[in-house]
């Protein structure tokens, strides 16, 4: 597949974030991973040097924007440039996580829209499209003023999902937000649904207060687009289970488990959790009954497709 767009050659690149990832991702392209050197100088300022022709190709760089950050999102940064400044033909930035998602909007006074400052960083960089999964929030494809495919992780989760056979399940959105994609796994897998009342006590600490919905003897799973302290979802677990729910699953896109995230898992009434390797699972490495699914061969896809110029319209399960 390495022929066949106006841009020549597709060439897949890549930071210290999640080699692993690309790997995955070039070997479902039946392609080798770009060679480049991304590095440190002493001072800790970011050196990249791309160590073989891209003039005129089609360029993927794969960077997951994920702790520490900052750092993944400045090696995204110098990678898009050095190919830009190289005469790659098109460069699309594929984020399988996308930092600084959380705050898309003022939901108080003085404070940033860092969701919006990130997306004009990475076009100021020099790319020309963006390929991203399961961002916080579907409305930052707005903040880019390039085309954006927007793919979401559930056609990876259903088909783990469907492949459990579980018995009277009832999807169950954590807070009120994640109800539009509850509402998606449950019309997909003909399930159940209901809704966790939560309020928040702080930004690090919620209170699940009751369901909205009929949990009692079933077999509860609860979605979500990422785990971070891991209080929402822990909460809303517990929560169903008092309301006396059969066995609880967790699915969530990324992983990115900081703070207390690990502990509050394993201590939770769940069977299983359920994330995709967006974020290097070295990092849930410690969570109880984990199970890592693979996205690579998602992304691949739409990589593909957008290098030949297919629709990517269809891998868009809601």
């Amino acid at each position: 597949m390495a022929r066949g767009s106006q841009f020549g050659d597709v060439q897949v690149f890549t930071g210290t974030a999640h080699p692993a990832l690309a790997q995955k991702i070039t070997a479902y392209l039946g392609i080798r991973l770009g060679d480049a050197t991304v590095g440190r100088f002493p001072d800790g300022e970011i050196e990249v040097k791309i160590n073989e022709d891209v003039r005129g190709n089609d360029v993927f760089v794969v960077q997951p924007t994920c702790p520490p950050v900052n750092d993944n999102l400045m090696e995204a940064l110098v990678l898009i440039d050095c190919l830009r400044r190289s005469s790659a033909g098109r460069i699309t930035a594929v984020f399988p996580y996308f930092g600084y998602a959380r705050k898309d909007r003022k939901d108080e006074g003085r404070v940033p829209i860092s969701a919006k400052l990130v997306a004009n960083l990475v076009v100021s960089a020099g790319v020309d499209r963006v390929l991203a999964l399961d961002l916080h929030a579907a409305q930052i494809q707005g903040f880019f003023d390039i085309p954006v495919d927007h793919l979401f992780a559930s056609p990876v989760m259903v088909r783990h999902l469907k492949g459990l056979n579980l018995k009277d399940p009832v999807i169950v959105a954590p807070d009120v937000g994640g109800i539009k994609m509850a509402r998606a796994y449950a019309k997909v897998l003909g399930a159940g649904l209901a809704i966790v009342d939560k309020r928040r006590i702080s930004p690090e600490a919620a209170e699940a207060m009751h369901v909205i919905g009929e949990v009692e003897g079933k077999t509860v799973v609860l979605v979500d687009d990422m785990i971070s302290t891991a209080g929402t979802i822990t909460e809303a677990a517990k929560t169903v289970a008092s309301h006396g729910a059969k066995e609880v699953y967790v699915c969530a896109t990324h992983a990115v488990l900081c703070g207390p995230a690990i502990q509050r898992l394993s201590a939770a009434p769940v069977r299983s959790v359920v994330v995709t390797d967006t974020i290097p699972p070295a990092s849930s490495s410690g969570v109880r009954a984990l199970e890592v699914l693979t996205i690579s061969e998602l992304l691949g896809e739409a990589i593909r497709r957008i290098h030949v110029s297919e629709s990517v319209s269809s891998l868009f399960l809601f």
